[in-house]
């Protein structure tokens, strides 16, 4: 159930005298105490002494003017921000309070209770119930409160009740504002018709109380029975449909002023009736599905405050959109997350207006020229759009606070269109085409300052060091701006911040030991990575309560691995030279993603694993690891990839391993690992997608259990001692058998936290890169890792022929069988392999023919059938003429072109010449194939991206298709070139 706490704003709050109380009122209240538990000593002031005796005095009660009397009990739990949590009362709510005979206003949100007791319904002055938020023992809401004749206000929202008895709603006859929120009441058939019954409702809030179509269809259509003064109506996030709700809420045009439909499924257009609603303030249709634009008749909605209408599919375009809106009135404009297209209108003319929110449309074009009007906006979000050129003279906007135009196109300075806005706090400038200088100068004006994101932009910050901080930044992104060689200083200046990225800025020096020390306790995002910083890392265990994220990677940071915060919840150090062992890591419970590749460190790996059981990622890689694989590594159920390749281990893979279902990726390549492949690593880890084991000392035969990795898109067994057939089952694997391909990605990348208090969603990335290898070269993938599906088996003691069944793998890119011990002849149908790019069959004892089914393959790149005993003509085909000689050698029996062995029937050749004429147009083709699909590519590509930069529907259309077509490109082209090394290599 979702955790909101509601406030009332419609209860006045008077001021009431600091009489003192009566010696009844008094007693009554210590009395009520005594039955609570007060761990937190709220109520600390609630004491019998001679200077506390006057109860108006203490927390939480408030007194009549007249009579001393106690009126008011305002007890809710409150929100600690120094323990991030809400602390309140709990016990029981003590009868005494019933001596209270002229209490009026009674809240208990937030609070923990065993019950709500009978007695509350004998409190005949009270008029206002606040029970929302409140954790019950015993859920059931006594009917007693059918007898508050006087009750004007009931809110149980969020409070863990089960309502199925409901009667006594209706004798609630002064009710003007009932809350059910959070509450299911998917069973309370008479509820709903009983609210109904309230002739003196006037606002009435159903949140997400999963109302079933059925009861919510014959409650809804008997609200007419409601009296005029019915104002207020919350039923968002119920998932109704719009012909459950817009039938009788029309009827309601004359009396309604606040309207939330969100989270519903009213589809379709906005319907113009809604411009019938003369007295409307506030409407919200987030999250509907609504398409279209909005409708003419929204210009007759003269009170209209606040609009909602995010989260939807509406397309018009914004000029003609905005033309339908009233001028005047309007103060919130929220259209974010829609596919509203055109150009900035002058937004100045809606002269009330105060947050306006643009965000992830399709908004193309530039700024207007000029600003009709000074604007009263305080928020303008902008941000995720296609909007191009400079940005406007921003001193019409003198009165912003937040300022976002995030991932847009615009161009030229920044710096000089800062000055005039004196009041802003937030700015969110990153991934736009900046350029120039921001320098302390333009930012001496900001006092205000607590949000800056300025990165992925071509500026170069320039602030001195002995500069006096006008402002204290909260979240400071700076990431691939231009901050000079050396650590900024003017950091100095901020104490503050708890968001700190400074990744890629060009920093080539140590980090000076008071920016360690000025680091807050509660810092929760810091990145340094992508510089050339040196130096040690002290230690960091002073950080906590925040679950911070912490990237080092890519730097030249060397010595020992520091200590880092208990609460880590990811960790990236890789691609340093951070030397000794890891052991410091086991405290570190929190941690999701851990990332300490490329580095030096060495040592045994600790067996503590199964402490750092939340840990989604692992990457370990390129380190000098020695010893056995842990059992306690077996413990990480919910870990998604595991790199442990590029090290020194040793020993047999541990049973335990086979609890980590979770597994997408496992790479133990290059290593000293010995024994045989286990069954249960076919039948445990059947969500592999990448299983990698080369280079090390495996025996035995590969096991049939591995055919049962369905989804594997890479399986790398090669260079170790497997003997034996190869399996047959290999085409059960699902995810070599399809054609299309996409299902591996080439980054492992979630969600790692969401810094609510700040725009910035990190995401922590941690990229897998593959190393295929053929013909003695190893080659990196890791963009175009998703569309690559190879098996590699070579360097094996592996006999018996190549499986048929081999050639219904259809998706297989990359095939490699080479340096083994196979027979028999190659599958006359290999030419179904159409997707092939590499295959290499050398070394081996394969004979007959060489299939003419494999002149079929034209996207073969790289063809490896050297050193076997295969005889017979080399089938005629452009694509297998233009692999050089050696891609056939050691055939004796082999003949035909490229080959100097002259097959039976054909003309001799006399020299030389013509195989290096050959070669060499082999050389000057794949040279002018090469150029002219580059050039061919980038004439295309902005070509036709132009027009998408321009039309921002098409952009979106194509976006995905586009994506797969480059990929594919990429790695043809890089499989391309390789094979031109190849032929060009001496």
């Amino acid at each position: 159930m979702p955790f909101n706490i509601y406030l009332v704003s419609c209860i006045p709050r008077r001021n009431y005298a600091q009489t003192r109380c009566s010696e009844r009122d008094r007693m009554a209240l210590l009395q009520f105490k005594k039955g609570l538990v007060d761990d937190y000593a709220l109520l600390k002031s609630w004491r019998n002494t001679n200077t506390t005796q006057d109860c108006c005095k203490w927390r939480g009660v408030g007194c009549s003017n007249d009579t001393g009397q106690v009126i008011r009990l305002d007890l809710p739990a409150v929100w600690l921000q120094e323990v991030d949590q809400l602390i309140g009362l709990s016990g029981e709510i003590g009868s005494s309070l019933l001596s209270l005979n002229s209490l009026t206003y009674l809240d208990l949100s937030g609070n923990s209770f065993t019950r709500i007791p009978n007695f509350l319904g004998s409190l005949n002055s009270l008029q206002h119930l606040i029970l929302s938020n409140i954790e019950l023992t015993s859920p059931e809401i006594p009917y007693q409160l059918g007898n508050l004749s006087n009750l004007q206000t009931l809110d149980l929202s969020a409070t863990s009740i089960v309502l199925k008895t409901t009667d006594w709603l209706s004798h609630l006859s002064s009710l003007k504002y009932l809350n059910l929120s959070y509450i299911d009441l998917s069973d309370s058939v008479g509820l709903l018709s009983n609210a109904i019954k309230l002739p003196s409702l006037v606002d009435l809030r159903l949140v997400n109380c999963l109302l079933p179509n059925n009861t919510a269809k014959s409650f809804f259509r008997s609200m007419t029975n409601l009296s005029d003064s019915f104002a207020v109506l919350d039923i968002n996030s119920n998932y109704l449909p719009a012909s459950e709700i817009y039938p009788w809420l029309f009827s309601f045009s004359s009396s309604l002023t606040d309207i939330n439909l969100s989270d519903n499924e009213l589809l379709g257009i906005i319907p113009e009736a809604f411009g019938m609603f003369k007295n409307l303030q506030t409407l919200d249709l987030t999250n509907n599905g609504l398409q279209g634009g909005i409708p003419v008749s929204f210009r007759n909605l003269g009170k209209i405050r606040e609009l909602f209408l995010s989260g939807n599919n509406l397309n018009q375009d914004l000029p003609s959109f905005f033309s339908n809106l009233p001028q005047m009135s309007l103060q919130v404009l929220d259209l974010y997350g829609n596919q509203l297209s055109g150009s900035l209108p002058d937004f100045t003319t809606f002269t009330a207006l105060k947050e306006l929110y643009l965000g992830q449309n399709q908004l193309n074009g530039s700024f207007p020229q000029k600003f009709e009007k000074i604007s009263n906006l305080s928020i303008l979000d902008l941000a995720d759009n296609s909007i191009n050129g400079f940005l406007p003279n921003l001193s019409v906007f003198a009165s912003l606070r937040e300022l976002y135009f995030e991932r847009n196109l615009l161009n030229g300075t920044l710096a000089e269109k800062l000055k005039p806005l004196s009041k802003l706090e937030s700015l969110g400038a990153s991934s736009n085409f900046f350029q120039g200088t921001i320098s302390e100068t333009h930012v001496a004006n900001l006092s205000r300052l607590r949000y800056l994101d300025l990165s992925n932009n071509s500026l170069a910050i320039e602030i001195g060091s002995n500069w006096s901080a006008t402002f204290q930044l909260e979240t400071i992104s700076l990431s691939s701006c231009k901050l000079g060689s050396s650590f900024p200083r003017w950091l100095k200046t901020q104490t503050n911040f708890s968001v700190l990225d400074i990744s890629n800025t060009g920093i080539s020096d140590s980090v000076p030991s008071w920016f360690w020390e000025s680091l807050i306790p509660g810092i929760r995002y810091l990145n340094l990575s992508s510089n050339q910083i040196h130096g040690m890392i002290p230690d960091l265990d002073f950080i906590s309560g925040n679950q911070p994220i912490i990237d080092m990677s890519s730097n030249n940071f060397s010595g020992n691995l520091p200590l880092f915060p208990l609460d880590i919840v990811t960790l990236k150090v890789n691609d340093n030279m951070l030397s000794g062992p890891i052991s410091s890591l086991c405290n570190l419970t929190t941690l999701s993603l851990l990332d300490l590749s490329n580095n030096k460190l060495s040592g045994e790996l600790p067996n503590c694993w199964n402490t750092l059981n939340n840990l989604a990622i692992l990457n370990l890689e390129d380190n000098g690891f020695i010893g056995v694989v842990p059992e306690s590594m077996g413990a990480l159920e919910f870990v998604s990839m595991i790199s442990i390749r590029g090290n020194s281990l040793t020993g047999e893979l541990p049973a335990s391993l086979r609890n980590c279902t979770s597994l997408l990726l496992l790479d133990l390549g290059e290593n000293q690992l010995s024994g045989k492949i286990p069954e249960w690593l076919g039948e445990s880890l059947s969500l592999l997608l990448v299983l990698s084991l080369q280079s090390n000392q495996f025996h035995g035969a590969i096991p049939t259990s591995l055919c049962k990795l369905e989804m594997i898109q890479i399986l790398d067994l090669s260079v170790n001692n497997f003997s034996g057939s190869i399996p047959k089952c290999l085409n059960n694997i699902t995810g070599m058998t399809m054609r299309d391909r996409g299902t591996l990605r080439s980054s492992f990348e979630y969600n790692a936290v969401g810094l609510v208090r700040t725009r910035l969603a990190v995401r922590a990335r941690v990229v897998f890169k593959v190393l295929l290898q053929w013909k003695g070269r190893q080659s990196e993938y890791q963009n175009t890792l998703r569309l690559v599906v190879s098996l590699d088996l070579s360097s094996n003691r592996l006999t018996g022929e190549i499986p048929g069944e081999m050639t219904s793998l259809l998706g297989l890119i990359a095939l490699n069988l080479s340096r083994n011990s196979l027979s028999g002849s190659i599958p006359e149908d290999i030419g179904r392999l159409g997707q092939l790019d590499f295959l290499d069959l050398s070394r081996n004892n394969l004979g007959g023919g060489i299939p003419t089914s494999l002149a079929q393959l034209s996207y073969l790149g790289f063809l490896d059938l050297s050193f076997n005993n295969l005889s017979g003509r080399i089938p005629k085909s452009t694509q297998l003429q233009s692999f050089n000689g050696s891609s056939y050698a050691g055939n004796s029996n082999l003949c035909g072109v490229p080959l100097l062995n002259v097959c039976p029937g054909d003309e001799p050749r006399s020299t030389n010449q013509d195989i290096s004429e050959q070669e060499s147009d082999d050389d000057r083709l794949d040279k002018g194939f090469i150029v002219s699909v580059v050039a061919g590519v980038a004439f295309g590509f902005w070509g036709f991206c132009g027009s998408l930069i321009l039309k921002h529907s098409w952009r979106h259309a194509y976006f995905g298709f586009l994506n797969v077509i480059i990929n594919s490109f990429l790695l043809r082209l890089e499989l391309s070139f390789a094979r031109l090394r190849r032929q060009t290599s001496p």
